[in-house]
């Protein structure tokens, strides 16, 4: 797949969990998970309704930033931090998404929670350039 094709999927993923965690438009995002979404995470239920569901059920300050992103073939991978989730760290969280028919249709992750600088063994942050506060 070209560049110009991976960062057009890329953008799509990358506005879809803009849409859903940061904005909690749940129309939107209806148009952009398909309603035959796969959820392979052990901290989401089922489907396209457990995800959006766990989003509606956490607070208001949730928050998705995202640190690196790439694509290959239908295939998007995140590396993003989950703030806000009313937990005493962050997530930082590798997401990958599988695209079908211009919608997300399935889904995995890899999470953990944020280490403070005094908690990181290799002495630097697992997100960005910074520690958390």
């Amino acid at each position: 797949m070209s560049g110009a094709g991976q960062d057009h999927r890329v953008k799509f993923v990358l506005d879809a969990f803009d849409t859903l965690f940061n904005k909690r438009d749940y129309a939107a995002a209806e148009r952009l998970w398909s309603a035959q979404y796969i959820q392979h995470s052990a901290h989401i239920p089922p489907g396209r309704d457990g995800l959006f569901d766990l989003v509606k059920g956490l607070p208001a300050t949730l928050r998705y930033e995202n640190h690196v992103a790439a694509a290959s073939g239908d295939f998007v991978i995140l590396h993003g931090r989950f703030s806000g989730i009313g937990a005493p760290a962050a997530w930082v969280v590798a997401d990958i998404v599988r695209l079908e028919d211009g919608m997300l249709a399935e889904h995995w992750d890899v999470i953990q929670d944020e280490a403070t600088q005094a908690q990181s063994r290799s002495g630097l942050p697992m997100f960005g350039d910074r520690f958390p506060a």
